[in-house]
Order: C-alpha cells, then structure tokens, then sequence
C-alpha cells in the first residue's frame, strides 16, 4: 500500500479527480496526452499514467473571470469545465463493428450514434449552456459540411449532426452524438462549446475516426444482406483467380484491412492524393461520396501520376523491387509505402492493385470485392474491338497497341449512383491497375456493372474501356513482312470476357459472375447491346484497322479446323507434351503447311522470349484428323520462363489459296506444391508450431530460396525464412510460430 503522511490540497484533488474517473472503464487519450500535477512524485506519476482516465490539463481548461474562496461558493459560482472524458471505446466500437480494428482508437460509422461520459467541475445547471463541434480536414467549414456546430438537446434530432443528453447524475454527464449517414469519412476533432457565468469557450475533447455505414439504410453504401456484408466488409482475407480460361487457378490474398496502423495509412492515402493537395477543402467536402472515394483510390493505388502506393512492372524483370507474386496481402505493402516516406513500392501487378484496393474500400466501410474477368481486352482506341498480329510463320507480334490479357483483376464496389439513377447502383468496377488515362490520370471507374450489362458507354466513368474489356470483338491479322501489309484473318465475337469470377460469399468456392457483365455469349440481346454501344461511340470513332470489323473476311472460309491438347503433365521442371489436332473438313484430299511457336510470356499478353518452333507439312485424306506432337524440353524454356509459368504456343496452318488458319493456345504449368501442417492444437492467444513441406521437383539444386508467410490474426507483421539449398527431388521441411489474436477459421 502507497501511504502519503502529508498531502497537499493539489494531490487531494487530483486523486479525487483520478479515482472519479476510473470507473467508466476503458478512455480515450487526448492528443495531448494527460497533464499530470507538476507535484506529484514519482511513484504517483506511475499511478497516474497506469490510469485508463483522461485528464484535462490545467492549460485545455478555462479559468473563471472571479475568484472563490470556498468550495461551497466554488460549486456554486465557479464557471462549467470538463474535467476528463470517457470515450466508452469498447462498447462504441462493439455497437459500431469495428471492433476488429487493432488499437483502442475511437471508430465509428456514420448515420448512427456513440456515447461518451464526460465529467464536469460541477453539476449542469440551467444557466450553463453546453454545445458541440465536430470537425474534419484542415480547413473545416459548415458550408462544406465539414464542421458542424451543434448543442445539447434532451431529444432525437435526425438529419444532421446531434447531441443528446441521455443522463446527467451529479456531475457526469453521458451523451450520445449523432453524425449524419452522408458525413465525410475521415478523422474528426470534437470540441465542446460552453457558455458559463458570462464565459464563453470552446475546449477540444479529442478525436475519432468516421467510416462509411453499410448496416444503415440511409447511407449510400447500404447493403441489406447479412452474409454479403461479413463477407465484403469484414472478411480481411480472400481468394483471387488467376491463370487462363483453360487452366483458372488462385492465389490466397491477405487484405488485413484491421491490422495495426491500416486504417491510419488509408486514410493518409486520400490525403496524398492530387486531388487533396490541389484543393484540401474540396477534396474533404467530397469524402461524403463513395463514387469520389473510390475513383480518388482508383488513381492512388497506383503510383503513376501522384506517388500512389504501387509501382506496376509487367517486363517480366523486377531488378529494385519484389516480383508481383512474391507478395502475399496488402498489409505488408501498405506500411511499406508509409516506411519510404510513401514513395510508391515495387512492384505490382493487376492483382496486387487490386488486391490491395480491396483492403482500403473494406476499411474504410465500403462493401468490396475482387473480380477476375478471364481473355480481358485492353481496347486503345475505343472502337470496341482488339487487334492480334502475326507473321507467316506463326509468331505473335508486338504490333498495335490494343492487347488481349490472359486474365485481368479490378474490383467491384457497392454503393448507390445518385448521379445516374437508381437502376445503376449496386455492383461498380474500380479498376486501379494503371491501364489509360482518364480525365488525364490513370484511374478507371467507377463504372456500374449493369450499365456495363446494357451498353450504356455514355455514363460516368470510363464506360467504353470496361465495356470493351468484357465484350470487345478480337481480330486476327497476319502481316506480310515483304511488303509490310497485314490482311484480316478472322473475327471472334466469344472469346472475349470469360468466367468473370470473384470468391463466393461465406465459402472459398469460385463464383461466376458474367451473366452479370453480359447477356449469352451468341444471344441476339448480346449481339443487340454491342451494336447500341457501337452506335453511341460512332461519332468519336477513328478509322483504323479495326474498323472493318463487319467485311467479310478475304477468301472462301477455311477446309480444315486445328487446335492444341495437352497430352501430358504441365509442370515447372518438366517436359511439355501437347499435341496439334489438324482435320479435313472436307472431301477432298488437303496439304497443309504448318508454322508453329512457342513462346514464353506475362499474363498479360507481353512476348519474353521464343523457346521453341517448327515448320511441317501434313497431308490429310478426306475428312481426316490427325495428331501432330509438340514436344518443349525443360531446357529450352528454362531461362526464359517468368513467375507467370505462362507458355503461348501458335500455329499457322495454310492450305494452297485458301486463308490461314491461326490456331493459339496459352498453358500454364504448376509449381510445386506448399503444405502447411498445424502441429499443435490452435487456441487464441497461445504459440501454435506450423510446419511447411515442399520437394524439389527439379533434377538440379535450388538455390536461395525464401519461404514468406503472412497471416491476418496469425502473425505481427510478415515472416521472411531463408530455406537452405535442396538437392534434386529433396524434400524440405520449415517449422515456424504463429500467434492466433481472434477466433474464427482462417
């Protein structure tokens, strides 16, 4: 026991003060901090800090015009002064979900209301006059709607920001402040305004932070069902796809929006970006609009024009920065942006921009989810078709701007379109890979899905380019290098926007979503809704190449039909067995002269390097088919293979006078497989062992090789474990620890 012979009137009423306070729990620290009495010893000092109160300094409070000199007469005379404040952190963010946030900030969400105690110098009486401000940005304004001045009522007011007296017990005071469900997001200082025997003055309480509200009707991000708001909202880990329409595969993504010191980088990123450093005021008064907030993200995500967060890199060499598929989650990218002094980070890819613009819309409230949209055009010139270019001898050329992706990852948020209409809310494509410019930036949405559904390209934002991704007409050309002359080979109105694919709601099985992005591939709506968006981008066309999307192709159509199989295991390390399948389609006996390529490439459609090519002649009797072997060794495609693992192969097949045939197909091959085993029973709170096994496939050793490990809930931060070099076919096993901080399935 801590026992004082001697204490003066100061201590005395500053231990009063203190043990007032510590019985409404958990408080929240003013900026600050406590001003403890310059008094007070040392082992007092420690008592005072361990205290979960908040204490305003002498300073932060107004001093009477007069004197006193009992403390009966002080009760009666003396001027109103908050003395501490009890935020009631724990039962604000419960009511408000966010609890799952990491710290004890206070973060609430707009539309609905949270209570905090605040403790006076002395009962409220009738001739105290008690008011409130609330504030956000550095140049808060009330026509902005940026600060708001309001008093304390003893009823409801709805609309506005509130303040209601919900108890007044001697000389605490317990109110409930009310924000309006279209506020701006973002931090907020909360002042208080009193008027006190002929005293007035305002006195800053301490600060919290405002997140969009997708549980309240009201607000602009609502989304009704329970499932689909756990789900894009508070789900902090995901499934992203990948890969090619033959082969979709997945990559497990931490989003980590509740980690320490996420919400904080989030929102440092609105106020980083040009829109915010050309006009603060502005830019503040617009948080209030989920379509400003994600297009504003669209163009931070990526650090092209404003030191966004990510340095995109498709070169397939990443010499300065970490290769796209190293990464694991956002969490780490993020407070690497915020450790360099929020220099953009290197590098990422469609699905590392979108991966980690997931993470910044589900922080900050806005239902969100990450889309895969497979053979994704990338439309340049906004005529709603793509051109492919090869040379007579069946290899792919780098001519053109327009390009035909593998896959392509943005995201869809959730959120009403007041500037369209109600049938235009819902689902919205924000898209922060850097792809084109838009309004001079690169940035892309939003754009409603069903306006992308129907063909309205005429709308708000960037319509025509994501129309064009999932629907665009893909042109084949073969130029002739003699005469440096290219001729229309063919026309494909399907292969364009397959298996658009996100992570289903509350499972990990792959959800198809195109019928939501499109009507029936082959359907007259189909066909219907690309002439309507032809039409109304008609004016703005330029003539080019494509623009003779609706001739007839050169020549008589083709007497034979190819296509690539894979005959055998398709496997980094291995052999690659595929066969071409030639047939006659008609009764006549053909000779057809064969071309073919292989190539290794990045997914999105960028030539690394040839690996292989050979020229044949084939003859085929009437109606026959055929199976011609196409063999790579793991040598030849060995040094050119990037992390994509992405193999094109291409054939050009031509039969005297008639046009070629042009047969492509991309493979993918498989790395081998991680196994995670958990060692121990997992208990929250408590060291779990996890053990990782992985052979080397290869029949040579592997060199500097590094495990990296990343867990929402699981880990502080990210693990980076140097595994040692593994003989040919070894077989390596790598303990590390984890720490579960929250229940639940992970």
């Amino acid at each position: 026991m801590f026992v004082l012979s001697i204490l003066s009137r100061e201590l005395l009423e500053f231990f009063d003060l203190l043990l007032s306070t510590t019985v409404f729990g958990e408080h929240l620290k003013v900026p600050s901090g406590p001003v403890i009495a310059p008094s007070l010893g040392p082992e007092v000092l420690l008592r005072a800090l361990r205290s979960p109160a908040v204490l305003l300094s002498q300073q932060q409070r107004p001093r009477p015009t007069s004197g006193c000199c009992t403390s009966r007469e002080s009760q009666k005379y003396t001027a109103l002064e908050p003395q501490s404040i009890n935020w009631q952190v724990t039962s604000n963010r419960q009511a408000h979900r966010t609890d799952r946030f990491s710290g004890q900030q206070l973060t609430v969400r707009r539309g609905q209301p949270f209570s905090f105690s605040m403790i006076l110098n002395r009962s409220l009486d009738s001739r105290d006059s008690l008011g409130f401000v609330a504030s956000t940005g550095p140049y808060p304004s009330e026509s902005a709607r940026t600060k708001a001045v309001f008093p304390l009522s003893s009823g409801l007011s709805r609309g506005g920001w509130s303040a209601q007296l919900v108890s007044n017990k001697d000389n605490v005071l317990t109110i409930s402040i009310s924000s309006p469900a279209n506020a701006p997001i973002g931090w907020y200082t909360l002042s208080t305004q009193i008027s006190s025997q002929g005293n007035d003055f305002v006195q800053k309480l301490g600060t919290f932070i405002l997140l969009f509200n997708p549980w309240v009707q009201e607000d602009g991000v609502f989304m009704s069902n329970h499932a689909e708001r756990e789900e894009y909202v508070q789900e902090d880990a995901g499934i992203i796809y990948v890969g090619s329409t033959n082969r979709i595969g997945m990559v497990g993504w931490n989003f980590g929006q509740f980690e320490e010191g996420i919400l904080d980088i989030c929102l440092s990123i609105l106020d980083h970006s040009l829109n915010f450093r050309r006009d603060p005021a502005t830019d503040v008064a617009r948080r209030s609009d989920p379509k400003y907030v994600g297009r504003v993200l669209s163009a931070m995500v990526n650090g092209n024009d404003d030191n966004g967060v990510i340095s995109g890199n498709w070169s397939g060499s990443y010499t300065g920065g970490r290769d796209p598929r190293n990464w694991n989650g956002s969490v780490e990218i993020l407070k690497e942006w915020k450790r360099s002094g929020f220099r953009p980070v290197r590098y990422g890819q469609c699905w590392v921009f979108a991966g980690t613009l997931n993470t910044v819309l589900r922080s900050f409230g806005i239902p969100s989810r990450v889309v895969t949209n497979f053979n994704s055009a990338h439309d340049t010139d906004r005529n709603l078709s793509v051109d492919v270019y090869y040379d007579a001898y069946g290899r792919p050329m780098d001519k053109g701007s327009d390009s035909v992706w593998n896959f392509h990852v943005w995201n869809e948020g959730w959120f009403v379109r007041t500037d369209l209409g109600p049938s235009y809310g819902g689902w919205q494509v924000l898209d922060a890979t850097p792809q084109e410019r838009s309004q001079g930036v690169f940035q892309c949405g939003p754009a409603s899905v069903t306006a992308v559904r129907e063909g309205d390209v005429n709308l708000d934002f960037d319509m025509p380019f994501v129309f064009a991704e999932v629907n665009a007409d893909r042109i084949t050309w073969i130029h002739d290098a003699r005469n440096n002359t290219q001729k229309q080979n063919s026309t494909d109105a399907r292969s364009i926007g397959r298996y658009i694919s996100t992570k289903a709601v509350g499972s990990n099985s792959r959800m198809d979503i195109t019928e939501k992005y499109k009507y029936p591939e082959g359907s007259s709506q189909e066909r219907q809704v690309f002439e309507k968006a032809l039409g109304k981008l008609k004016p703005r066309m330029a003539f080019g190449a494509t623009s003779a999307r609706h001739l007839e192709r050169e020549g008589r159509e083709p007497s034979i039909s190819g296509k690539f199989k894979v005959t055998g295991i398709l496997e980094v390390g291995k052999e690659v067995n595929m066969a071409l399948i030639l047939k006659n389609l008609t009764s006549d006996m053909k000779t057809v002269t064969v071309n073919m390529t292989a190539w290794t490439i990045v997914y999105n459609g960028t030539l690394v390097h040839e690996v292989w090519k050979d020229s044949v002649t084939i003859s085929l009797d009437p109606e026959e088919e055929i199976q011609h072997p196409v063999k790579i060794t793991y040598a030849q495609y060995e040094k050119y293979l990037k992390a994509d693992n992405m193999i094109r192969t291409t054939a050009v097949c031509q039969v005297s006078d008639e046009a070629e045939v042009v047969v492509e197909r991309d493979i993918i091959l498989d790395n081998p497989s991680l196994t995670l085993e958990v060692l121990d029973q997992a208990r929250v709170q408590q060291p779990v062992n996890v053990q990782m096994l992985f052979s080397n496939p290869l029949d040579e050793p592997v060199k500097d090789c590094v495990l990296m490990v990343e867990g929402s809930g699981l880990l502080l931060g990210s693990l980076r474990i140097d595994v040692p070099t593994l003989r040919p076919k070894e077989r390596s096993r790598v303990r590390f620890e984890i720490l579960p901080t929250r229940s639940g399935t992970k």
